[in-house]
């Protein structure tokens, strides 16, 4: 545990620091370390992590699960979901223990006023992302100080130059994985023997909803696979800030 995580845990949860200053201290630390960090500064009732159960999920919810299994985590169900994404869920809910998954669906009203059809993904994928997981996220997270998520400098884009711990509105989001390399993960996934998500195997290899994702060739990006042939390369619930 870094020296930061300790003095936090001897003082407990208090006036939530600055991002940059938590950054800068938890620049070089490790996944376990920030995420150690993120529990001493935010509290266990306060602090929750976000996963898609995607095809590198499973690396960071191992990470988690060794520092505390009892963390809260939220999974976004737009009702788009790949019927394999929701058993590696439970598969992995089994695996790793994890003792506090729940699922966050869009609100009904929203789905009947935008989307009674069900049809938004393909005229208005940003309009379908923010009714099916920017609002409901951000709703669940209201109550909160602080939220993890996986992403990774390496999958590039607007993803390039995260911070390790940023400003998400009024309360902090860490990036435990900021850092971490490809065959970082890989090496995760092999030493705790972690199952992959079974649409991996098929060439899928970043797993979002069933009609915005496809398969991804070898040499192609890490999420080419996802909103392909459109400008858009993100959901909204790292490029929105919640309040």
């Amino acid at each position: 545990m870094s020296n930061l995580a300790h003095q936090l845990s001897s003082e407990g949860p208090a006036e939530l620091p600055r991002a940059e200053d938590l950054d800068r201290a938890l620049r070089d630390a490790s996944p376990s370390e920030i995420i150690a960090t993120a529990l001493k500064t935010v509290g266990r009732d306060r602090l929750a992590l976000v996963s898609s159960f995607g095809t590198e999920s499973a690396a960071l919810l191992k990470v988690m699960a060794d520092v505390d299994p009892a963390i809260l985590v939220f999974f976004l169900d737009t009702g788009w979901l790949f019927e394999e994404t929701l058993a590696y869920r439970d598969t992995l809910i089994a695996t790793l223990g994890l003792r506090d998954v729940r699922s966050i669906k869009p609100a009904e009203e929203a789905l009947k006023r935008e989307d009674p059809e069900r049809e938004l993904w393909f005229s208005d994928p940003d309009a379908c992302c923010r009714i099916r997981k920017v609002e409901p996220l951000a709703r669940a997270l209201a109550p909160f100080g602080g939220w993890i998520n996986g992403r990774k400098r390496f999958q590039g884009g607007a993803r390039a130059a995260i911070p390790v711990v940023e400003a998400d509105g009024v309360r902090l989001k860490f990036n435990p994985f900021a850092n971490v390399s490809r065959q970082d993960i890989e090496a995760i996934y092999a030493q705790a023997k972690l199952p992959p998500h079974p649409l991996a195997a098929s060439g899928f290899l970043s797993v979002g909803c069933m009609p915005c994702t496809s398969r991804t060739s070898p040499d192609e990006d890490l999420r080419a696979g996802r909103w392909r042939g459109r400008p858009k390369t993100e959901c909204g619930i790292h490029t929105m800030q919640t309040s």
